[in-house]
């Protein structure tokens, strides 16, 4: 395959895709979620397959989870595209307008990216979220998921290419890449591809991101705090507590440590511990999420010791380091030095330690006694997501729609030059906002 024609392929339609009105866009994407449940026996079946070559090669269980994707979840992308329609087009609005001077007049609108090269892992659902959000916001994809899902990702692509292209999409505005090789070319196609979004383990992200000149948007760990405060309900915290850890232990968003003030930690974690053994055991016989504490914890209950090396480690997986910790801001000062910017959230009574844990935890997810599992673009409102980026340019958090889309300046003349506003006899600019929509 010669990618490189490929992906100018992908270039040339994404010009034609952001061109779309929403009523296009959405038609399209109805077929696509109508094709997706058609064909749900046929997806399941080929997802067996994935399912049982990865089990006899004795993939990650976090990876093996990811990889499933059965009736209830080809359920849930459907309902995640659903919901998508209803969501207002994000390209094309003005976003800011003034006039410079007398017709001449300076519009921000909206538009889409261009072209996603999306880079993923495990994660079948991660094909269907990216690429129909893709379409809704007028971007065009080049995908590139893990051999461990092949047979999936190859019939979902197949579909939602079908469907689409039937419904008046441009051809050639998804592609799908097989090859393990064909990272290092995506990773080289800065003429073509305008932004990657890597979905997987933290060293895979960490890998794209320092081998390429594209922009990334994307994550590299997610190293999520809840922390119990001095004034916490010790309910309330032990629900949130057990949620963020246990509700799908695989996934960037579950906590990883917890932060216990000094104050409450001994009514609180011996009932946090039983709340999160009565969650079952293992094969062996062992709770099923292990416990790995600081000395000031393992003195109220008994747990593994944690190490240095816990509180700055991502498990995906039924594990959860606890500290004990003597202030709010040595809680806050913890997730800042081990945090990895994703999800951190608070319980407490207390409105003033709520306020200063918003605005001092440096996260793009600050949470006030709710669970962190609820960072997520659909849970958002947002449209499902392509990912969630810890970046501080452009879109930071759950990424849907909004950011997918960036911004060009249309300024409409009737003849004036620059010459005009320089030297001792210039003209001077008006500079003065206009509450209008862009139109020719």
């Amino acid at each position: 395959m010669d990618l490189t024609a490929v992906a100018q392929s992908v270039k040339k339609a994404s010009i034609r895709l952001s061109a779309f009105n929403a009523q296009r866009k959405n038609n399209a994407l109805k077929a696509i979620a109508a094709a997706l449940k058609k064909r749900t026996a046929d997806i399941v079946k080929a997802n067996k397959q994935d399912l049982n070559k990865a089990a006899s090669e004795k993939i990650a269980p976090a990876l093996l989870k990811r990889l499933k994707f059965d009736e209830s979840k080809i359920n849930d992308v459907c309902s995640g595209i659903e919901n998508l329609i209803k969501l207002d087009d994000p390209a094309g609005k003005t976003l800011y307008a003034i006039q410079m001077d007398k017709g001449l007049e300076l519009y921000k609108v909206s538009c889409p990216i261009g072209v996603i090269g999306i880079i993923f892992e495990s994660r079948p659902d991660a094909l269907v979220q990216i690429s129909t959000l893709c379409l809704k916001s007028g971007n065009a994809c080049l995908l590139k998921g893990g051999a461990e899902a092949a047979n999936t990702n190859k019939i979902l692509f197949e579909i939602i290419r079908d469907s689409s292209v039937k419904a008046g999409i441009p051809e050639n505005w998804i592609q799908l890449l097989q090859t393990r090789a064909d990272v290092q070319e995506i990773l080289k196609l800065d003429k073509f591809i305008d932004l990657i979004i890597p979905r997987g383990s933290n060293q895979f992200v960490r890998y794209i991101m320092d081998n390429t000149n594209i922009p990334v948007l994307g994550h590299a760990e997610g190293i999520c705090h809840v922390y119990v405060d001095a004034k916490a309900n010790i309910d309330t915290a032990v629900r949130i507590t057990v949620d963020s850890k246990t509700q799908y232990a695989a996934v960037c968003n579950a906590v990883e440590t917890l932060l216990v003030h000094k104050d409450i930690a001994k009514k609180f974690l011996p009932a946090v511990k039983t709340a999160l053994e009565a969650k079952g055991v293992d094969s062996t016989g062992s709770p099923q999420v292990e416990l790995r504490g600081c000395e000031k914890t393992r003195k109220i209950i008994n747990i593994k010791r944690a190490t240095e090396k816990d509180w700055s480690t991502e498990y995906l997986a039924e594990i959860l380091s606890i500290k004990v910790v003597n202030s709010i801001d040595e809680a806050i000062e913890h997730i800042n030095i081990y945090g990895s910017h994703h999800t951190d959230a608070i319980v407490t009574k207390n409105k003033k330690a709520a306020a200063d844990f918003l605005e001092f935890v440096d996260s793009a997810n600050v949470f006030v006694n709710a669970s962190t599992r609820f960072a997520d673009g659909y849970r958002y409102g947002l449209g499902a997501e392509v990912g969630i980026s810890t970046n501080k340019i452009h879109a930071r958090g759950p990424v849907g729609l909004e950011g997918l889309v960036i911004y060009k300046w249309k300024l409409i003349g009737s003849g004036q030059i620059v010459a005009d506003y320089s030297g001792p006899d210039a003209k001077r600019f008006t500079h003065k906002k206009l509450k209008k929509e862009f139109h020719l």
